[in-house]
C-alpha cells in the first residue's frame, strides 16, 4: 500500500498501474495477484486509506472543540490535507458513500462532520444541507488552490479566511427552534411554532429599531452646533 500511494503522490492516480507498483517494489508484476484482485480494487484501497487519514486528521483537530471553534478547525485541517497530498486526495471518489467498499470509510469521516455541526443545533437533513456546504467550500477552495487556481497575487489565506467567516455566518442564526428546515412539513411545522412567530417578530422588531437609531443619529448629525 505504501508503495501505491508513493506512485500516486509522484506521478497522481491516473499513473497508477499494478507494473509500477511492482517496480517501486522489486517484485514481478503477478505477484501483486497474492494481494489484490486488479488495479480496481488497489485504488478502492488507496481511496479507503486516504479517507481514514482524513477521518483521524478531522477527529484530532475538532476533539475538545465546539461551535465556530470546530468548524474553523476542521476546515483548516481539510484544506491542509488537500494541500499536503493533493494527488492521494484527488484519488478518492466524489461520491464513495454509494460504493459498497467504501461506504464505512466514507460513513466514519461524514459522522465527523455531523458532531462538528451538532454545537449548531443541526441534526436531521439540515445537518446534511450544512455538511453539504462545508464540503463545498473546502473541496472547491482546496483544490483550486492546489490546481494553481489562483493567479492573483492577494494573499490566500486572507481569501480562506473571509471564506470561512462568511460560512461560519450561516451556521449560527440568532434562533432555531425547529430542526427540519428542508421539507414542506418542516416548513410548515416551524412556521405553525410559537417560538418561530417570537422569533421572526423580534427579528422585525430589531430592524425598526435599528432603523430609528439611524435616523436619530442622521438628526443629530444635521442639527447644529450649540454652545
Amino acid at each position: 500500500m505504501d508503495a501505491a500511494l508513493t506512485v500516486v503522490d509522484e506521478h497522481g492516480i491516473d499513473a497508477l498501474t499494478l507494473a509500477a507498483v511492482a517496480q517501486r517494489t522489486g517484485v514481478a508484476t503477478p505477484s501483486l495477484y497474492k494481494h489484490v484482485a486488479g488495479l480496481g480494487e488497489l485504488k478502492t484501497l488507496i481511496a479507503a486509506r486516504v479517507m481514514g487519514d482524513m477521518t483521524r486528521h478531522f477527529t484530532a483537530a475538532v476533539l475538545g472543540r465546539s461551535g465556530d471553534d470546530a468548524v474553523r478547525a476542521l476546515l483548516d485541517t481539510y484544506r491542509d490535507v488537500v494541500r499536503r497530498h493533493p494527488a492521494r486526495y484527488a484519488a478518492v471518489p466524489l461520491d464513495p458513500l454509494h460504493d459498497p467498499a467504501l461506504a464505512r470509510p466514507g460513513d466514519e469521516l461524514f459522522d465527523v462532520v455531523l458532531a462538528t455541526l451538532r454545537g449548531y443545533g443541526l441534526t436531521g437533513s439540515a445537518a446534511v444541507h450544512a455538511a453539504r456546504c462545508l464540503r463545498a467550500v473546502a473541496h472547491g477552495f482546496s483544490s483550486l488552490e492546489a490546481g494553481g487556481g489562483f493567479g492573483l497575487p492577494e494573499d490566500l489565506d486572507q481569501t480562506w479566511n473571509q471564506l470561512i467567516a462568511a460560512v461560519l455566518t450561516t451556521l449560527r442564526p440568532v434562533l432555531r427552534p425547529w430542526d427540519d428546515e428542508a421539507t414542506v412539513a418542516g416548513a410548515q411545522a416551524a412556521m405553525g411554532s410559537s417560538a418561530w412567530v417570537v422569533s421572526h417578530y423580534a427579528a422585525v422588531l430589531g430592524f425598526i429599531l435599528v432603523a430609528l437609531a439611524l435616523l436619530d443619529l442622521r438628526d443629530r448629525a444635521a442639527a447644529p452646533a450649540t454652545a
